[in-house]
C-alpha cells in the first residue's frame, strides 16, 4: 500500500505536534524523577527500576523552603485576650529526611519587638524552636471522677470546650446512619485471635495512646455508638468521654470497652464476626473474676467493668444464654453503695443498670428487683425547675415508671374469696392507681419548658407521609424522658382497676399517648435513644388500630435495627400476634369494629365503673406470668444472699469506697 509522507520543509499543524508530545507523568516513582526519566507508573515496580535493578521508591516529595520574617505580625493587645504567634515549621520539617537542612541556623539572640510582652517572644535553642508544653494533668480516679458534694455545685450551662465541635459530630441528633456501616469502614484484617503469640495489654501497666489499629477502631465504635446511649442519662458522659482514658491503665476495663465496640461492629457490618468480641469479653471476664478474689481490689473498677460487660450481654444475639454479669453488676453496685444520690461514675453506673432492668421489666411484666423506694430519688418537684437540669427530672420519671411497672405486674388474676376482701382490694388498687396518675401528671406539669416538645406537627402538616405526628424534642435526655412518660401513661391506661381498656376514657388516653410516642420514634434521628425507643415503641404499638400505622411501626423497627444493630425481629412476631395478623378472620372482625387487638375481650371478668362494684363470678385464669413475679435474674443480686453472683470467685473486699454524699441533685 502506498504511503504519503510530508514533504521536506512542510509545516506540521500545531495540534499534531501537541498530540505527539509525551504527556507529563503525575504519579511516577521518585527514582525515575531523580533520574529525569519518564516513569510508566507500573506497580509494584516500574519498568525502568526493574531493568536497572533499582529500588522503586514511591511517595510524595515535600519541598521545605526557609522563609525569613524579620517582624512577626502584631495584633494590638486588648484587655480580655492575648495572641502569640508560634512557628512550628522547623519541628515538622525535622520529621522528614533532609527537611531540617533546608533551614538556616537560628541565632540565639532575640530582638525585642515593640508592643509584645517579654513572655511572648520567640525563644529558640539548639536550632529548633521549643514548643510550649503544659504539665501533664493526672486523670481523676474512678472514685473521684466528680468532686464530692451535690450536683448543684456545677453550673447549669457548662463552658464550651475546645473539642465541642468534634463531640457535636459524635453526639449529633441529625445523623441517622451508623458511622461504622459496611460502606464507611475498610474490611477487617485477617483474624489473629487464634494466634498464640497475640498478647493483650499487660496488667497494671500504664500505657500511652492506643497504637493498635484494631483496638483504636473498636474503641472508636464504642465511644461513638455504644457509649452514645449508655450516657443518655448521664450529664457528664462518663462512658464516652472519661472512662475510656481511665481504661488506658486498667486492662480489665479496656477489654470490656473493646468487647462492646467489636460486638456492635459485628451487628452493623457483616464483614466483622463476633469471635473477636468474644475474645475481648472472655479476657475481661477472666480478669474480673481474678480481681474479685483479691480482697485489696479496686471495687469501683470491678463494678464499672461488670456494668460494661452487662451491656455486652444485652447486645448479644441470645442474651438469656449469656447473663453472667447482670446480677454480678447489680451486686457490685450495691457493694459500692451507689444509689440515686451518688455522684460521678457511681451515678452513671447506677442509672444505666437500673434503666436496663426497668426496660426488661416492662417487656416481661416483672416487678423491679431493686425497690424504687430504696433508690434515694428526691421527689420534691419544687426543686430544680430551672433549665439545664433535665437529667434530675428524668430520674424522677424513671422512679414513677418503675412504680407503674410494679403495679402492672401485680394485677390480680382472680377475685378474692369474699366480697368484702374483694372490695378492699379494689379500693386499695384504685387509690394506688390514682396516686401514680397524679404523680406522672404532676411531673409533666412541673418539668421545665426544655422538656416539652419544641415543635409538634400533625401528620397532614408534614411531607414525611408518616401516619404519626412529628414531635420534635431537642436534648437526648428529654427524648428519653418523653418516651418513658408516654410509656407510663399507656401502661396506666391498660391497668385501671375499675375501667377496661375498651372504655372511652382509657381508650382515648391510650391512643393519644401511643400516637405521640410513635411520632417521637418515627422522626427522631438520634441513635442514642434506640434502646429506650425499642421497648417504648413495642408498648405503644400494641394498641394501634390502623393497618397503615401497624405497618409503619414494623418499618421503624427495621430502620432501628439497620442503623444501630439492635435486634428487633422478635418484635415483629409478637406484635403480629397481638394485632391478629396471624388470624385473618380475627383481623377482619377487628377492622370492622375498629378495635385494637389488645382490646379484644379477654377471658375473665371486667370491672364495672363504680367505686365498690359487686363481686363478679370467679374468672378463669389466663395463661401468662404469675402476678407480682420479681425479676428472676436480679432477685438474688446481692452478696449477702445465699446464692449470690460470682459465688465461687467472690472474696469480700477489705476496703470499700467512702460513703457517698447524700445530698440533692
Amino acid at each position: 500500500m502506498a504511503t504519503t509522507e510530508p514533504a521536506v520543509g512542510a509545516t506540521i499543524p500545531e495540534n499534531t505536534v501537541a498530540a505527539a508530545r509525551p504527556k507529563r507523568v503525575r504519579t511516577g516513582c521518585l527514582t525515575c524523577r531523580e533520574r529525569h526519566l519518564k516513569c510508566d507508573e507500573a506497580l509494584p515496580e516500574c519498568q525502568n527500576c526493574r531493568k536497572s535493578s533499582r529500588t522503586c521508591k514511591r511517595g510524595i516529595r515535600l519541598n521545605f523552603i526557609d522563609t525569613q520574617v524579620k517582624s512577626p505580625p502584631i495584633t494590638p493587645p486588648t484587655q480580655d485576650w492575648d495572641i502569640t504567634f508560634q512557628d512550628e515549621s522547623r519541628e515538622i520539617a525535622s520529621e522528614y529526611r533532609g527537611g531540617l537542612g533546608k533551614y538556616a541556623a537560628l541565632s540565639q539572640e532575640t530582638e525585642e519587638v515593640p508592643g509584645i510582652k517579654d513572655e511572648a517572644l520567640y525563644q529558640f535553642s539548639s536550632g529548633v524552636m521549643n514548643t510550649p508544653t503544659l504539665a501533664p494533668q493526672q486523670l481523676p480516679s474512678l472514685q473521684q471522677s466528680l468532686p464530692a458534694g451535690d450536683m448543684e455545685s456545677y453550673p447549669a450551662v457548662s463552658q464550651r470546650r475546645p473539642d465541642a465541635s468534634r463531640e457535636q459530630q459524635i453526639h449529633s441528633s441529625n445523623n441517622t446512619d451508623s458511622t461504622f456501616t459496611s460502606q464507611t469502614i475498610p474490611p477487617p484484617p485477617l483474624p489473629t485471635y487464634n494466634n498464640s503469640k497475640q498478647t493483650l495489654t499487660p496488667p497494671s501497666e500504664d500505657r500511652g495512646p492506643l497504637d493498635s489499629p484494631e483496638e483504636l477502631l473498636f474503641m472508636q465504635v464504642f465511644v461513638e455508638e455504644v457509649g452514645l446511649w449508655m450516657d443518655s442519662l448521664d450529664p457528664y458522659k462518663h462512658f464516652s468521654r472519661l472512662l475510656p482514658f481511665n481504661s488506658l491503665h486498667e486492662p480489665m476495663l479496656l477489654n470490656a470497652f473493646l468487647a462492646c465496640g467489636a460486638r456492635h461492629l459485628a451487628l452493623v457490618n457483616p464483614a466483622y464476626h463476633e469471635d473477636k468480641a468474644l475474645h475481648y469479653y472472655d479476657d475481661a471476664t477472666t480478669r474480673l473474676l481474678e480481681a474479685l478474689q483479691n480482697p485489696n481490689r479496686n471495687t469501683v473498677t470491678c463494678a464499672t467493668t461488670a456494668v460494661i460487660l452487662n451491656v455486652y450481654e444485652i447486645m448479644s444475639e441470645r442474651p438469656l444464654q449469656r447473663m453472667n454479669h447482670i446480677a454480678g453488676a447489680r451486686a457490685l453496685i450495691k457493694e459500692c453503695r451507689w444509689t440515686a444520690k451518688s455522684s460521678g461514675v457511681g451515678a452513671a453506673c447506677f442509672w444505666i443498670n437500673v434503666g436496663m432492668e426497668l426496660l426488661s421489666c416492662i417487656r416481661f411484666n416483672w416487678q423491679v428487683a431493686w425497690d424504687p423506694d430504696l433508690w434515694g430519688v428526691d421527689m420534691d418537684f419544687s426543686r430544680e425547675i430551672e433549665y439545664g437540669r433535665e437529667e434530675g427530672w428524668t430520674y424522677r420519671l424513671m422512679y414513677i415508671v418503675a412504680k407503674i411497672a410494679n403495679f402492672r405486674s401485680s394485677v390480680p388474676r382472680q377475685a378474692e374469696s369474699t366480697q368484702h376482701a374483694e372490695q378492699m382490694r379494689l379500693s386499695n388498687r384504685f387509690n394506688e392507681w390514682n396516686q401514680l396518675k397524679d404523680w406522672i401528671d404532676s411531673w409533666n406539669n412541673n418539668v421545665p419548658r426544655t422538656m416539652h416538645p419544641m415543635g409538634y406537627l400533625q401528620p397532614h402538616q408534614t411531607s414525611s407521609k408518616s401516619a404519626f405526628p412529628e414531635v420534635w424534642l431537642i436534648k437526648r435526655t428529654t427524648i428519653v424522658a418523653r418516651l418513658f412518660y408516654h410509656t407510663g401513661m399507656c401502661l396506666l391506661a391498660q391497668t385501671h382497676p375499675l375501667l377496661s381498656t375498651r372504655s372511652p376514657d382509657m381508650h382515648e388516653l391510650q391512643q393519644s399517648h401511643a400516637h405521640d410516642l410513635c411520632g417521637i420514634v418515627a422522626h427522631v434521628k438520634d441513635r442514642g435513644v434506640a434502646s429506650v425507643a425499642i421497648r417504648s415503641l413495642a408498648i405503644a404499638a400494641e394498641c394501634l388500630v390502623s393497618r397503615r400505622e401497624q405497618e409503619e411501626v414494623l418499618d421503624i423497627f427495621d430502620r432501628i435495627q439497620k442503623e444501630t444493630g439492635w435486634r428487633t425481629g422478635f418484635l415483629h412476631k409478637e406484635l403480629k400476634e397481638k394485632w391478629g395478623w396471624n388470624n385473618e378472620e380475627q383481623y377482619q372482625q377487628q377492622q370492622q369494629q375498629n378495635i385494637p387487638a389488645s382490646m379484644l375481650p379477654l377471658q375473665g371478668y371486667q370491672y364495672q365503673a363504680s367505686n365498690l362494684p359487686p363481686v363478679p363470678p370467679p374468672p378463669s385464669l389466663k395463661q401468662g406470668p404469675r402476678q407480682g413475679i420479681i425479676n428472676p435474674i436480679l432477685r438474688s443480686a446481692d452478696f449477702s444472699a445465699p446464692t449470690h453472683p460470682y459465688q465461687s470467685h467472690y472474696v469480700a473486699p477489705l476496703h470499700l469506697p467512702p460513703q457517698p454524699h447524700y445530698s440533692q441533685y
